[in-house]
């Protein structure tokens, strides 16, 4: 399976402006600049969409795990957040946020440690080895 996007960007860095359109069609000439990712301008940025993948990833994958087991998943909310590091000039570390309700049959315990095998599992958080993920579960019962 190959999945791609597409990056267009026109100008310097601090004036110019760009475009990312996904095979899927999700994204279609959304505009990014140096404002939309260092500022708060209109558009999106390359950490939030990496934010949005893990999150997606990280709560697919704990729902598989759970199928797995026999357990019918409710509602799970993932939050990632990504914080670049410009004095390093890299990703330092993202957090991951999940908070889920009550799933029938499923303790507190076991809920928080298919969380943990999940994000460790996660394709995203594989990719993104050497990056520090941290890992916050509200599971309310």
């Amino acid at each position: 399976m190959k999945r791609t996007a597409k990056a267009l960007w026109l100008g310097d860095l601090k004036t110019g402006h760009g475009q990312l359109t996904t095979q899927s069609g999700v994204l279609n000439e959304t505009q990014y600049s140096f404002n939309t990712r260092f500022a708060e301008g209109i558009g999106s940025n390359p950490e939030e969409l990496l934010a949005a993948a893990h999150a997606g990833c990280f709560t697919m994958a704990i729902a598989y795990a759970l199928s797995q087991q026999g357990f019918i998943p409710g509602e799970m909310n993932t939050t990632a957040s990504v914080t670049l590091d410009m004095a390093k000039g890299g990703i330092s570390q993202i957090d991951l946020e999940l908070t889920a309700t009550s799933i029938e049959g499923l303790a507190s315990e076991e809920f928080e440690r298919q969380a943990f095998i999940a994000k460790e599992n996660c394709v995203i958080s594989k990719a993104l080895a050497g990056v520090q993920i941290e890992l916050s579960v509200n599971y309310q019962q």
